[in-house]
């Protein structure tokens, strides 16, 4: 399980053990081609890209295309599975890799890395101990601001909520948050983590109505709690 970067062309976080995978292993798993062959320059691999094999899973795989993907880690070989952005596995389809390795009984190393969900939990100032990552809020407006209610119910009681929504619908939603949420609400906007630009910040809501961000078409990362 080999990290990629989050909001940055640099592997700064790359231990010598991803180094070394990304210069030794040849054939890979992966979201997305050009931010794994990015990742894999910056982490010293220098040699053509014809010569390796970059395997594509991403939410237009087909079930009976995993077992494919999987046949070389069958037949001995190592492998390594790469995410778009951020750790491999968490809020991307690379689990299924992971849960044909333990019936398999292939043998499963992750390494650590940045994971934008955890490094926004980390700086919200809310429960850490005790927290649901509930990945994409419904498309529909009335039943996003359904879940944006229940969720602020289950955050009330300690439990931080954190969720996202694709980046061009992100005005939208922090406005049904505003508009929807108790005024004592604690909300936590982490934006562009990692990025020249990072904007981290938890206020209420009330804070929020007089000083609300231009999250439109950045990646952002919402959390509710106590605090």
């Amino acid at each position: 399980m080999l990290p990629n970067s989050i909001g940055s062309n640099e592997a700064y976080f790359a231990t010598q053990r991803s180094r070394d995978i990304a210069v030794l292993v040849k054939k890979f798993i992966v979201e997305d081609l050009k931010s794994a062959r990015r990742l894999l320059r910056a982490l010293g691999y220098t040699g053509q890209f014809d010569d390796i094999t970059l395997e594509v899973l991403n939410h237009h795989t087909t079930p009976d295309q995993h077992d494919d993907l999987f046949a070389p880690l069958l037949a001995g070989e190592n492998m390594a599975v790469i995410s778009e952005a951020g750790v491999p596995c968490v809020a991307d389809p690379g689990n299924v890799i992971v849960a044909l390795a333990h019936q398999n009984e292939v043998k499963i190393v992750p390494l650590s890395g940045p994971s934008s969900i955890i490094l926004a939990l980390m700086a919200s100032g809310f429960n850490g101990q005790l927290f649901t990552f509930n990945g994409y809020l419904p498309r529909e407006r009335k039943d996003r601001i359904k879940k944006i209610r229940q969720l602020e119910q289950q955050s009330a009681t300690g439990h931080t909520q954190i969720f996202m929504d694709a980046p061009y619908r992100n005005a939208q939603v922090l406005d049904d948050i505003l508009e929807n949420s108790n005024m004592n609400t604690k909300l936590c906007v982490a934006m562009n983590i990692s990025c020249q630009d990072e904007f981290i910040r938890t206020l209420s809501i009330t804070e929020w109505h007089m000083k609300k961000p231009d999250v439109n078409k950045k990646n952002v990362m919402f959390l509710m709690g106590k605090s």
